[in-house]
Formats: C-alpha cells, structure tokens, sequence
C-alpha cells in the first residue's frame, strides 16, 4: 500500500541526504550516542560517591573535571572501598576512547569534504568537554563554504550536528519556508468552521531541530542581538514558544547562509534595542495618527 501510495504521488516525498552527508551523520549520530552514555556512568559515579557520604558535587562543579577525576581514581586505586565505584570510572574512559575515534574518523572524512577556501574570523568559541578534539571549525566551514559557528548560539558541537544531518546543500528545499517548515519550526495552524483550534508546532524528532532548540536556549544571558531577542520573546510569551521561535529565527540564518554564502554579522544588543525603540516610536506614532493626535518628544532635562 505505500508504495502504491509513493507511485500514485498522494503522499509528498521524503528527502534523505547525499550518500557523503549520511556516512559524516553516522559518525556523528554514534558520537552523540557515547557521549549520552557516557553521562549515565557519570550519574553512576555520584550515586556511588553519595552512598560513600562523598558530597563531591557540593564543592566541585564539574565532577569530571581535574580535580573530580584525580579524588575517583584516587579513591579507586584503594584509598576508600573502591568496589561500587571500580567500574564506572572504566566504562567512562572506554567511552572517552571510543569518542575519541569517532573524531578522528569525523576528521578524516571531512577532509575529501573540505571544496571551499573559507577564511575564519573572530576568535573560536570556548570549548567544552564535549568540543570534538580536532579543528572541527575549520572542517566544518570548508565543507559548508561558510562560517556557521560565528551565529551566536552555534556551538562547533551544534554545527557539526546541523550540517551532519541536513548537509550544505539545501536547494532540496525551495525556500527558507520549506526548509523551516522540514524542521518542524513553524506553526502548524489547525483551523476548523472558521474556528482556530490549535496553532503550536507539531513535535518531532529532528536532530537539527533537537540542536537549534538548545542553541537558542543558550542565549539567554548573551549581550548579542539574538539574546536581546530571545529575552524579549520571553516577556511576552512563555519561554518554551520564545525557544521555539528563537530556532526558527537561528534556521532562517543558516538557511541564508549556506544558500547564499552570507557571512553572519552581530549587529549588538545596544543596536538591536535601539531599533526596537525606533519601532515602537513610529508605531506611536501611527496610532496618535489614526486618532487625530501628534507626539512631541519631552523637552531634554537640563
């Protein structure tokens, strides 16, 4: 029946990445897999240090870090019962030397991938634990053409998973709103008798939709224009819409980006809040208009 359903064409077609794209997302989707094991032996590890009446966490905020890895394999090595705690701290680093071979592989079949001569600027983006261990950022915009990690919110992590799952080549899509609309970033209206009766988006488990979201959550505290966006989203709706809505906004920049090779420029905070002043005046401004009134700017205190 459905593949009577494709040839007779009363369903849309699916669309799957070029074969090159599917080998890096297969790499990429086994790293994300190890990395979210490797975090459930990390929670075994403080369950064990809890029942130890070791409140490690309590002084130390990253137990995996220098100093929390020196006191486990310190307590490992037999200076406290080791016998619950043996295991985890092994498990994790078998992960961490798995992961460690999916960069390499990751490294090694982006170099065929790397057609475009991209110069970098700005400074990279502060690491983190999870940063693959080679220059990904470079890699990743040679195979794209452009910079994507200069959009604030886009981590080398979350460009990496962008591009792994959809590719640099979007013109699959026939505009921005269908490559928004993919994603599962727009409001999917359900109107019936004239009468709307939902207008949220519909769930989905898109990997570059999953990465866009947690992108734009980690805006919140940015001093960017996208943050003074995404904070002003969030006092007029409630924060899971105005993270929704901030993906939407991040999809429509990379969009533009890979398709028509735009370098992404921060326009401030400080000028993303004036523009918005300069709207809100004029919008003023028309109102007093339609009610036969004119604003006057308050005369400058001395």
């Amino acid at each position: 029946m459905a593949a009577e359903a494709h040839e007779s064409r009363t369903v849309s077609r699916g669309w799957r990445p070029d074969g090159e794209v599917c080998v890096v997302r297969a790499v990429v989707r086994q790293r994300e897999l190890l990395l979210t094991e490797q975090g459930s032996w990390i929670q075994r590890m403080q369950k064990a240090l809890v029942q130890m009446n070791l409140q490690l966490t309590e002084v130390l905020t990253d137990l995996m870090g220098a100093t929390g890895q020196a006191i486990i394999r310190a307590i490992v090595a037999g200076e406290r019962d080791p016998k619950v705690l043996a295991q985890a701290p092994a498990m994790f680093d078998s992960l961490a030397e798995r992961i460690l071979e999916c960069d390499a592989k990751t490294e090694a079949l982006l170099v065929p991938l790397g057609r475009h001569d991209v110069e970098l600027t700005g400074p990279d983006k502060k690491p983190n634990k999870n940063t693959p261990r080679f220059d990904a950022r470079a890699a990743l915009a040679r195979w794209a053409g452009v910079d994507l990690t200069r959009i604030n919110g886009l981590s080398v992590v979350t460009v990496m998973t962008i591009l792994s799952e959809i590719g640099p080549d979007l013109s699959r899509f026939a505009s921005v709103k269908h490559f928004c609309s993919w994603l599962r970033l727009c409001p999917a209206t359900r109107i019936s008798g004239g009468k709307t009766l939902s207008s949220g988006t519909r769930p989905s488990a898109n990997r570059a939709r999953q990465a866009l979201k947690l992108a734009a959550m980690s805006l919140s505290r940015s001093d960017s224009a996208l943050g003074a966006f995404y904070r002003r989203l969030c006092a007029r709706m409630d924060k899971p819409r105005a993270n929704t809505a901030v993906a939407h906004k991040l999809a429509r920049m990379v969009y533009f980006m890979l398709t028509r090779g735009e370098a992404f420029v921060d326009q401030g905070q400080q000028r993303y809040e004036e523009q918005q002043r300069q709207r809100s005046i004029a919008a003023l401004r028309r109102r007093a208009s339609t009610l036969e009134f004119q604003l006057q700017p308050n005369a400058p205190t001395p």
